[in-house]
């Protein structure tokens, strides 16, 4: 016969654990939201509006307007193509100027590089480089700069990881020199030869420098097939920067599918498209994001065949719905 004691014992028990069950599952709502509301932020590189600026419909100029128009947070640059009769830091100072008009933050300025071959081969050279880059970011207002590694394998037998002596020489010259300015740098995965995920997190590892890190493409990995669900979780925890990007696919046993289309590394087929409507799981990756406290931007790239403006917006409402 139970006691009034170990009635009230058991209903205390399990009083509890109702509560602290309770307690767990509202932190883990109010986290997610939390990341969801308050931090993440949505950018578009100006790299999406590369075929109307091609057209001579648009410049990195004008595009700034347009992308506060539509709704995005943030613009991210790649290198600047400076009028003719400007350097590029006067053309990055307009740049700044034309966004906080506007009311819209600089999120990022991702340049090229090439540690391998960049200067005739010269790395010194390739490094000074850079840092003029890092220069015109300053002026552009820009917290972060994103630089290539390389885009070729090398002949012979320098694999990736005999290089990385090589590429962390260069990285941490230019990110310390990019600290003292306020700004942080990274690398993208990106050029093939440093596309991996293992091989992006081993060079930034292998740097140790607080102030370099990633900006992690969600759509590049199928470049070099691997899954992006599993690489992007694997760059989470380096994320500087986010890029939103999704990629049609189709398999190297069909023929070639027709325009646009690129081999990956195993000779499969893809080609860009419109943020959620390709291939790339991009919900999933921005979830991996999120569970090790990501606070940056999302950044849609688009590089598609479809309609410029229209796969930029459609583009923009998707990221919303994840943000």
């Amino acid at each position: 016969m139970c006691s009034l004691y170990h009635i009230s014992a058991v209903f205390s028990t399990d009083l509890v654990k109702f509560f602290l069950d309770f307690i767990y599952r509202l932190e883990y709502i109010l986290s997610i939201k939390y990341f969801e509301v308050i931090f993440m932020k949505s950018s578009v590189s100006s790299y999406s509006f590369q075929k109307l600026i091609n057209a001579g419909l648009d410049t990195q100029f004008t595009v700034i307007a347009k992308a506060k128009e539509y709704g995005f947070d943030g613009i991210e640059f790649t290198d600047l193509a400076v009028p003719e009769g400007k350097t590029e830091i006067e053309y990055a100072k307009e740049i700044k100027a034309e966004a906080e008009r506007v009311g819209i933050a600089i999120t990022g300025y991702s340049v090229g590089a090439d540690l391998l071959g960049g200067c005739d081969g010269d790395l010194d050279k390739e490094i000074e480089r850079l840092k003029r880059k890092v220069d015109a970011a300053e002026a552009l207002g820009a917290p972060i700069m994103r630089h290539d590694i390389t885009f070729k394998a090398p002949d012979g037998y320098e694999g990736y990881k005999n290089l990385i002596p090589r590429f962390v020489r260069a990285v941490r010259a230019v990110t310390d020199y990019a600290e003292e300015k306020g700004i942080r740098t990274c690398t993208e995965n990106h050029g093939f030869f440093s596309q991996d995920s293992e091989r992006v997190v081993a060079l930034v590892n292998a740097a140790e420098r607080n102030n370099f890190g990633l900006q992690v493409d969600m759509g590049n990995f199928l470049c070099v097939d691997e899954d992006p669900a599993l690489a992007v979780g694997r760059c989470a925890p380096y994320a500087f920067n986010a890029h939103v990007k999704d990629f049609i696919f189709k398999p190297g046993t069909e023929d070639v599918p027709g325009d646009g289309f690129i081999h990956t590394r195993a000779g499969n087929y893809i080609r860009g498209t419109i943020a959620g409507h390709g291939v790339v799981p991009i919900r999933q990756c921005v979830k991996a994001l999120k569970r090790v406290g990501y606070d940056g931007y999302l950044t849609l790239e688009f590089e598609g065949l479809e309609d410029c403006e229209y796969s930029i917006k459609a583009g923009l409402k998707y990221i919303n719905s994840l943000i």
